[in-house]
């Protein structure tokens, strides 16, 4: 069973934001695509890069948390875990999908210290839609600009 990583980026990020360079230097096989124009928009273009795809390990940040989560709700089938980085879900595109179940595993990061996305929300409205959920509320901010590199990308990025 080959696994597919797939890494989705913020709203003001692209596949050369921080986070895109160092999946695309340690896992050159993961898919790190450009996600440009409204929610909309982006989804398609996820779901078209997926429409094939299974076994899908997504990692998304902040909006494009927001996109791996949305993602899930409809897909659920084809993905082996979900980790989320400080992930939008408090945006109202998520609104739609706050009474689903999923019980895929999904693993949160997401600092204390974040003044974009609040943490206290999202954990919430996490813990209400995710039933196989693993969150971690880190001394960080925003960008997770202390405690990304050194997670254990190896392990999470495996089932």
């Amino acid at each position: 069973m080959g696994l597919t990583r797939v890494f989705i980026h913020g709203l003001e990020s692209s596949s050369q934001g921080t986070k895109g360079l160092f999946f695309r230097t340690r896992y050159p096989d993961m898919i790190i695509e450009d996600f440009i124009g409204p929610f909309q928009e982006r989804m398609d273009k996820l779901n078209n890069t997926l429409f094939h795809k299974k076994n899908l390990i997504l990692v998304g940040s902040s909006y494009g948390g927001l996109m791996a989560a949305v993602y899930a709700t409809k897909n659920e089938e084809k993905i082996k875990k979900l980790i989320l980085l400080a992930p939008a879900l408090n945006l109202y595109e998520f609104t739609p999908y706050l009474k689903k179940k999923l019980h895929l595993p999904v693993i949160i990061y997401h600092g204390r210290n974040d003044d974009v996305i609040p943490p206290i929300v999202v954990r919430d409205i996490s813990r209400a839609v995710f039933a196989n959920l693993q969150y971690n509320l880190v001394d960080d901010d925003h960008s997770l600009h202390d405690t990304f590199s050194l997670m254990d990308w190896d392990t999470l990025l495996n089932v």
